[in-house]
């Protein structure tokens, strides 16, 4: 079974036992969280929300993505700006699929 949650104005695919990376959430190590942003469960579409359906995550760790190289470059002004950003991420783990 799978289903297609929305977290943060981004939609996952997700199954149970399944891994995502998700823009970074407040929420400790080891917490429970309940998703009730569900838009499609097994071949269900909600309008826009299925109703009663719930995925539970486990929240595993807080982590940072890979590094992105920004370079500005003025080639008429001999400038260049050099920059980087890595965006913090929660990593959920989805224990279960409730329909």
């Amino acid at each position: 079974m799978f289903a297609i949650i929305s977290i943060g104005n981004k939609q996952y695919k997700v199954e149970e036992n399944s891994v995502i990376y998700v823009e970074k959430l407040e929420n400790a190590a080891g917490d429970k969280i309940t998703i009730s942003d569900v838009l499609l469960v097994d071949n269900e579409i909600g309008t826009p929300y299925v109703k009663g359906a719930q995925v539970v995550c486990e929240v595993e760790k807080q982590v940072k993505a890979e590094k992105i190289n920004i370079i500005k470059h003025i080639s008429q002004k001999h400038h260049t700006k050099r920059m980087g950003h890595r965006q913090q991420l929660t990593k959920l783990i989805v224990k279960q699929i409730i329909k």
